[in-house]
């Protein structure tokens, strides 16, 4: 019976433990986009982890639209990137690089102007987040279809580029409302041509990013977030057992490392009631390393792990706040809790000054 501090082989990576960390946003870049100095740090005291995922890191100028968020589209953020990895890798962690288009949740500030872009032109409900404060969605100008190739190949550039900052792996974010979620739901999704409408067709985009990826990173070094539980960010889809389904056969398909699933419990804090568990259907369909995340706490991953229903969990605020997490669950001991006035905020308040048990006990 496998549990949460057992090695695991994803891929290319040995993970010596199951217990990851999640994504997570912290805005504490630069407003060029640049990784800074204590962004090394952050995820050094983190490498306990039996994988790390970095926050979400912007493709291109286009599909980057959160302040202070870092990118890897250039050479100087493969530089500041490399700052981090080879931090990491000194505290013996390993570490993929999530890689992000935002689609319509692009705000126009963020782009001298420029309309965001997605699989149609919809608008976004609710406000985003701006150097100026929030301030409502635009209308996104939906992609010609002449422009999606431009779209992969900025995926397969920033894969490139994470492999040249020292990363030992990439995830696309597929998942929570963002460009290629855009297109896997119909909500959101209006096309007509060959990226729209049935779900071979909505699926497309997904296929066509994890292939070009794959073909500069090795599918055993690429893994896949996906969130089918109700609705993100506005995006939905009435039937979404076939469309994920489908979504899940072809990454199973290409081998790819892991696919991680957005899986809250039905009455957890951001649970779906409505909406019934989706890991089961994935689990039947996928034939890879499946990772599940959100809401967990130490006692429901130990059961699912236990359980065979996942080969690993992300952490995500248990992690924030807790940079020794995997040997706090090893211990039972207390979780810090974390604090939602910093989660966003620059600078070191919030981000390196969570304690570890060892400096707890001095």
């Amino acid at each position: 019976m496998p549990i949460l501090f057992d090695p695991i082989r994803i891929g290319a990576v040995q993970a010596p433990n199951r217990i990851f960390m999640a994504p997570l946003t912290r805005a504490r870049g630069t407003r060029d986009h640049l990784p800074t100095p204590i962004m090394a740090d952050y995820y050094a005291q983190r490498a306990g982890a039996g994988l790390i995922i970095s926050e979400a890191t912007g493709i291109s100028r286009e599909g980057l639209g959160w302040p202070f968020a870092t990118g890897i589209w250039s050479d100087d953020q493969v530089a500041g990137w490399t700052r981090v990895t080879d931090a990491v890798h000194a505290a013996g962690g390993r570490i993929f690089c999530q890689l992000w288009h935002m689609g319509r949740v692009v705000h126009p500030s963020l782009r001298n102007g420029a309309a965001p872009v997605s699989s149609s032109s919809t608008t976004a409900p609710g406000l985003a987040h701006t150097y100026d404060g929030k301030q409502p969605y635009a209308q996104a100008r939906a992609l010609e279809i002449g422009e999606i190739p431009r779209v992969v190949e900025d995926y397969r550039r920033a894969a490139d580029n994470a492999l040249r900052a020292g990363f030992d792996g990439v995830q696309l974010h597929a998942a929570n409302g963002y460009l290629i979620d855009q297109f896997l739901r119909s909500s959101a999704n209006l096309r007509m041509d060959a990226y729209g409408g049935s779900i071979e067709n909505r699926t497309r985009l997904l296929r066509e990013v994890s292939e070009a990826v794959a073909g500069v990173v090795g599918a055993d070094r690429l893994a896949v977030r996906l969130s089918p539980n109700g609705e993100s960010q506005g995006v939905n889809d009435p039937q979404p057992v076939p469309l994920f389904r489908a979504a899940a056969q072809a990454l199973s398909a290409l081998g790819i490392a892991f696919l991680e699933l957005r899986e809250p419990p039905p009455n957890g804090t951001r649970g779906r009631p409505d909406h019934p568990p989706m890991a089961p259907v994935i689990r039947k369909a996928f034939d890879g390393p499946l990772v599940l995340n959100s809401d967990f706490d130490l006692a429901r991953a130990s059961a699912v792990i236990a359980a065979g229903e996942a080969n690993a969990i992300t952490f995500g605020r248990a992690f924030l706040a807790n940079p020794d997490l995997p040997e706090r669950f090893a211990m039972g001991a207390a979780l810090n809790p974390d604090d939602m006035e910093t989660w966003y905020s620059q600078g070191a308040e919030g981000y390196l000054d969570y304690p570890a048990l060892t400096s707890s006990a001095a």
